[in-house]
């Protein structure tokens, strides 16, 4: 890692630190953590669907000749793979630092993870959308409530496991 990165780094941890004084009675750090870096994605996915939702793609079906693909789903593909990026960094390098596992198998791992938050993600949103009739942001929120719960298990024990865990 680069200065660049590693200050960048710092100045992100010392941040989160800073606010973590009035939580430490009730939640480990770095449970802390990953609640706020957990929370920055989630409101960066959540703001990049809603924006490509609603005005990149207007609600409009993506037809590409050899399938069409709804709004909702689409806006999810579309921004899935920027949030992919940003989960991984700072899951890797603000949250699960003591993860003794080699970067290319927590990357592996995470693929793993991520696989299983998108399954989740397309069978929940179509669930609320096609079958509740619930408004695709907000199916979105309650759909993300959910997989950001399997993402915090599946990273903390699996992906980006520490030493001292064992799997039963």
């Amino acid at each position: 890692m680069g200065s660049l990165a590693k200050n960048i780094r710092k100045i992100i941890i010392q941040f989160i630190d800073y606010f973590y004084s009035p939580f430490r009675r009730y939640i480990p750090l770095e449970t802390f953590r990953y609640a706020a870096t957990g929370g920055f994605n989630t409101v960066l996915d959540i703001s990049l669907y809603a924006i490509f939702y609603n005005f990149i793609l207007d609600k409009n079906i993506v037809d590409l000749g050899f399938v069409a693909i709804s709004p909702y789903i689409a806006a999810f593909l579309i921004v899935f793979p920027i949030t992919f990026f940003t989960g991984f960094l700072l899951a890797k390098y603000i949250t699960f630092t003591n993860s003794e596992i080699r970067g290319r198998v927590q990357l592996i791992r995470y693929v793993i993870s991520v696989s299983g938050s998108i399954l989740l993600n397309y069978v929940f949103l179509k669930l609320l959308v096609e079958f509740g009739g619930v408004w695709p942001t907000l199916a979105k929120l309650i759909t993300t409530s959910i997989v950001v719960v399997y993402s915090f298990f599946m990273q903390k024990f699996f992906t980006f496991k520490t030493a001292g865990m064992t799997t039963s």
